[in-house]
């Protein structure tokens, strides 16, 4: 039965999925970016978002309870230090879920996950659509703005 299962346990016990997901964290801050089977992905973005949310905020607390999960004081200290200073105005959504298709070996399922403040290339499309925007008034002033100058030119001739 399943009652009361609020999360995949991975085919694990919960020490070895505690640990496999503390590393794959680690991975995640120093590289930004992983590739990994889709389910794994799903619980690494539950167990990865909110500590990136307690990284905001740069206490002793928030460290100490950051470093009970991930286990490392290099991960620790770029997280806090690097990512928390990129994602610090996003309001959450820090991680990105890309599916890559099927693995060779056994068909598995598999994704990237990624930090999203770091990909350039997602970033500079997102960019580029807001300063292009225009307003209605803008563009009816400059429209009636025009055909008043030929009109000028019209009675010099």
């Amino acid at each position: 039965m399943r009652h009361g299962k609020k999360f995949n346990h991975l085919g694990r016990k919960t020490a070895h999925r505690k640990a496999m997901l503390a590393n794959m964290a680690c991975s995640l801050i120093e590289h930004k970016r992983i590739n990994t089977t889709v389910a794994k992905a799903k619980a690494l973005k539950q167990y990865v978002e909110p500590m990136i949310t307690k990284s905001k905020e740069d206490t002793t607390h928030n460290r100490r309870l950051v470093f009970a999960k991930l286990r490392q004081k290099e991960a620790v200290a770029e997280l806090f230090r690097d990512v928390a200073a990129k994602v610090g105005d996003r309001p959450g959504g820090y991680t990105r879920i890309i599916k890559l298709g099927n693995r060779l070996g056994d068909n598995a399922d598999m994704a990237m996950i990624e930090l999203v403040d770091y990909n350039e290339i997602y970033n500079a499309g997102k960019t580029a659509k807001k300063t292009t925007r225009r307003s209605r008034r803008g563009g009816k002033k400059a429209g009636a703005a025009a055909p008043v100058e030929t009109k000028a030119t019209n009675e010099e001739e």
